[in-house]
């Protein structure tokens, strides 16, 4: 296993207009054996960042460390003993289409000197380890999107990496088979004891695999820790537009008089934990201080594995009950937050 860390990286590239500024002070520890996230909209500086851990790009200030040894202290005859530690898969693939299958997989161990029949050897373990063993003597052409980023990975494991950096791997992908792929890749993490990075614009990806995540916005880490914190208790503008734009099955509250009278009310965001998801609690609610409450959002997501139900709920406009009934959620054990804007 080995573990990642960055401290104050920044970025910067030459503009038209001046410098921009890709990367601006990102400092993270990624732990051995963690499943991390990195997750940011178009433009967060995220494919910058990754490029930035094995060197592929430069940082223009600070550090990055793989087990305590800074890449920038490395030469080049070393950065590149390092970089076979470093696998990495892409949105796109990235495959030779005019080899099959199992040369695409043999295609690293040629480069590190292996025996052609060592090479095919290993190459045929780890098809069996990703599903493909059928698929040997198929071409790229010749496969599904979920099939090729399954020889994109068995290609990034041929080299035994202590780290794999996935970059929107799962982005060209379809939902189902974007689930089959981090299943697949919690399997390897735990097979192998891989730290994996997971770098993605899908809050969706982080909360069913990741187990830490960082959010970037513009260049900078606006939020970090982990999933199921930032969960139930997001801090940052960034991270509460992500989990409410998050796919989900949403339903809509009915009783055009309820919405009418509470409209515009005061609304909250409740999460359901495992200790309080048996109680009807909003129904005793309702009982209980006798006025209407509007569920303007409902859902289950899984997060790391475990199932998290959530609410947005809106009080009645001017009610005198507002505080008393945001304590009554909280003391059932559920997680409380205020919602700013249009759900």
């Amino acid at each position: 296993m080995a573990g990642i860390v960055i401290e104050n990286v920044s970025k910067t590239f030459p503009g038209e207009d001046g410098k921009i500024e890709a990367l601006k002070n990102v400092s993270l520890t990624i732990e051995p054996g963690d499943i991390y996230g990195i997750i940011g909209m178009s433009g967060a500086g995220k494919s910058t960042l990754v490029r930035c851990m094995n060197f592929l790009e430069m940082p223009s200030q600070g550090r990055v460390l793989i087990d305590g040894r800074s890449l920038g202290d490395l030469t080049e005859k070393e950065l590149r003993a390092q970089r076979q530690d470093i696998g990495m898969i892409f949105q796109h693939f990235n495959l030779l289409m005019q080899k099959s299958v199992i040369e695409n997989v043999c295609f690293p161990l040629h480069i590190q000197g292996k025996k052609k029949k060592e090479a095919r050897q290993r190459a045929r373990e780890l098809l069996e380890i990703v599903g493909l063993s059928e698929k040997e003597k198929a071409f790229p052409a010749q496969l599904s999107g979920g099939q090729k980023q399954r020889v994109a990975i068995a290609r990034a494991l041929a080299s035994d990496p202590k780290i794999l950096l996935c970059d929107e791997a799962t982005s060209a992908l379809d939902p189902q088979t974007t689930s089959s792929i981090l299943e697949l890749l919690k399997d390897i993490n735990q097979r192998f004891s891989i730290t994996i990075v997971i770098i993605t614009h899908q809050m969706s990806v982080v909360r069913e695999i990741c187990k830490h995540v960082a959010i970037l916005s513009e260049g900078e880490v606006v939020e970090q820790g982990l999933v199921s914190d930032i969960f139930d208790h997001p801090r940052s503008r960034e991270a509460r537009e992500m989990i409410r734009t998050d796919s989900g099955s949403d339903l809509a509250s009915s009783g055009k008089e309820a919405r009418e009278e509470i409209s515009s009310g005061r609304k909250i965001r409740i999460v359901f934990s495992e200790n309080s998801a048996f109680e009807p609690v909003i129904a005793n609610l309702v009982l209980t201080f006798r006025e209407p409450v509007n569920i303007l959002r409902a859902n289950t997501r899984n997060v790391g594995g475990v199932a998290k139900g959530e609410m947005i709920l809106e009080f009645m406009k001017d009610s005198p009950n507002q505080e008393a009934m945001r304590r009554y959620l909280v003391e059932r054990g559920l997680a409380v937050e205020e919602v700013t804007g249009d759900v």
